[in-house]
């Protein structure tokens, strides 16, 4: 009885492991991975941007502020809103990127499919209908 339950934990295991081989190892997951690794990098480029570039010419522009240090302090608590007018550059800025990225994909995209799009003429139109009274008949 015992070595039954064993031998059925380990083919439920074994099924187990290979349906998430097969998960894993689609091209979604993948490219998925990738994605996050990809965009936590591109965070990091952003944020630098942002914090090191962006934020202190802006500063200066305005009269010499640095944003990363405004803040209000209301008892105890400091509201540090600096840091969420950075953050909502940031924001804007990666958004910008992706917009950008996937206009130049779709572009892409577009142009292959015209490529794949061939325009029917009438020669080819008679020759469809032909085919299809042909099949008709055959059946």
């Amino acid at each position: 009885m015992k070595t039954k339950n064993i031998e059925k934990s380990k083919k439920s295991l074994t099924n187990f492991t290979s349906e998430f081989k097969e998960f894993i190892m689609r091209g979604n997951v993948l490219d998925l991975a990738i994605g996050v690794i990809v965009g936590g990098a591109f965070s990091k480029i952003v944020s630098s941007l942002v914090n090191d570039i962006l934020m202190p010419t802006i500063g200066l522009i305005i009269g010499g502020h640095d944003f990363s240090s405004l803040s209000i302090k209301i008892g105890n608590a400091k509201i540090m809103y600096g840091s969420f007018i950075q953050n909502i550059v940031d924001f804007l800025i990666i958004a910008f990127c992706i917009f950008i990225m996937i206009k130049i994909i779709n572009k892409f995209t577009a142009k292959k499919e015209k490529k794949e799009e061939v325009k029917k003429t009438e020669d080819i139109i008679l020759l469809e209908e032909i085919r299809d009274l042909l099949k008709k008949k055959n059946k």
